[in-house]
């Protein structure tokens, strides 16, 4: 009689071990974001990890079907060097992360990748633009945007075909700014542009001193390298005070804060403009679902570098699945998707059709020249775009 007690307590404990084992099957992998989710930079900051998120979330499916669960591992990096590297520290040493999305500043960019150059774990940046970012060669390092050598000269070459002679330069003194500023100079100073000054500058809220002499001067343009939080205050002030020629910044000023900050300055006089390597997203092709669902879930419209992170997170994603498919199914090496990051050819994003060339820079890229049409925030992604061209980056 014992023996069919036996067998029952066989069978009981087999159903319930399954479960256990079916759950030991599958492995998490994680996608690290790193941007500001805190402090002025928000704004631009949380979409990027929201974007990141919004792809993982659509696009896991392949994983799964690999026996992955696959997870997003959001990172603060308020937009700080210090809190980026301390931040990639904690991302490197987890061995579930096998990528990372990220960041927003190039000045955060630039020492928190040596950490993931130094671990072998890939990075896929939607927005950082300073030339070092690729310029370096680590095979870890890519971006799906333009750079700072090309947009600072787009900038220059916008400006004098505006008719623009003269000029005042400024800069946040970050990597970022100080380098996209310095390209705008030399750029405008090869086309004939005299440039009246040109000063760095970490204030963000009384900028009187800094615009006397700017005003003395009495250049047709102000150009500003650096972020919307400082540039739109800097250019309300100066409108406060009688200037009134154009303004041009760079991508940094690409958010909607910096209507809620700048207001009706921003399209009084000459009338503000920014150059951009990220266009608002319904200017991409393959956007209209993106937009729908991001809406839908976030309850606003993308901020700029959204679309982008979506397009890095899904990058990401994708070298993942064929490392994995690659190692007969199994959880890939880090160096292995970071090869297969730079193997993908022709990859379908949704802001275009993405290939790194052996920097890790797009082959070509997009740049747009946009003017500030309204003083109401709801409506910056309804700015005008006045050009866009596709350049492909200095060799």
């Amino acid at each position: 009689m014992r023996k069919p007690i036996l067998i029952i307590v066989s069978l009981v404990a087999v159903l319930c071990l399954a479960p256990m084992a079916v759950m030991a099957q599958t492995q998490v992998i994680k996608i690290a974001t790193q941007s500001p989710l805190s402090g002025g930079m928000s704004a631009v900051g949380t979409d990027i990890k929201n974007g990141a998120q919004l792809a993982v979330e659509q696009l896991s499916g392949p994983l799964a079907k690999l026996g992955f669960k696959v997870e997003l591992a959001p990172f603060d990096d308020q937009g700080n060097p210090d809190t980026g590297v301390a931040n990639a520290k904690s991302i490197v040493a987890d061995p579930a992360v096998l990528g990372v999305v990220g960041h927003y500043n190039s000045g955060v960019q630039i020492p928190s990748s040596e950490e993931y150059h130094a671990a072998g774990l890939v990075n896929v940046s939607p927005a950082n633009t300073n030339p070092k970012v690729t310029d370096r060669g680590y095979a870890e390092v890519n971006r799906v945007c333009g750079r700072d050598d090309v947009q600072g000269a787009v900038g220059a070459q916008y400006a004098a075909a505006k008719g623009i002679k003269s000029a005042y330069v400024l800069h946040d003194k970050t990597a970022y700014g100080q380098g996209i500023a310095a390209y705008f100079r030399l750029e405008a100073q090869k086309l004939g542009i005299k440039v009246l000054g040109f000063d760095g500058t970490e204030e963000k809220a009384d900028f009187d001193s800094i615009l006397t002499p700017i005003l003395a001067a009495k250049p047709q343009l102000i150009y500003f390298g650096g972020i919307f939080d400082q540039g739109a205050v800097l250019f309300k002030q100066a409108r406060q005070k009688g200037f009134n020629g154009m303004f041009l910044s760079d991508d940094g000023f690409d958010s909607s804060d910096a209507a809620k900050i700048g207001g009706q300055a921003l399209l009084d006089g000459a009338g503000t403009y920014y150059s951009t390597v990220s266009g608002p997203a319904s200017v991409y092709p393959g956007t209209a679902k993106f937009l729908k669902d991001f809406k839908a879930k976030f309850g606003a419209e993308p901020q700029p570098f959204a679309a982008q992170a979506y397009d890095c997170a899904a990058i990401v994603l994708k070298a993942i699945e064929n490392a994995s498919v690659a190692a007969g199914r199994k959880l890939p090496a880090r160096a292995a998707v970071t090869a297969a990051v730079r193997a993908l050819k022709d990859y379908k994003g949704i802001t275009g059709t993405i290939n790194f060339n052996p920097k890790g820079d797009l082959t070509k890229a997009k740049y747009f020249i946009i003017q500030v049409i309204s003083p109401d925030p709801d409506k910056w992604s309804s700015n005008k775009i006045d050009k866009t061209l596709d350049i492909a980056p200095p060799q």
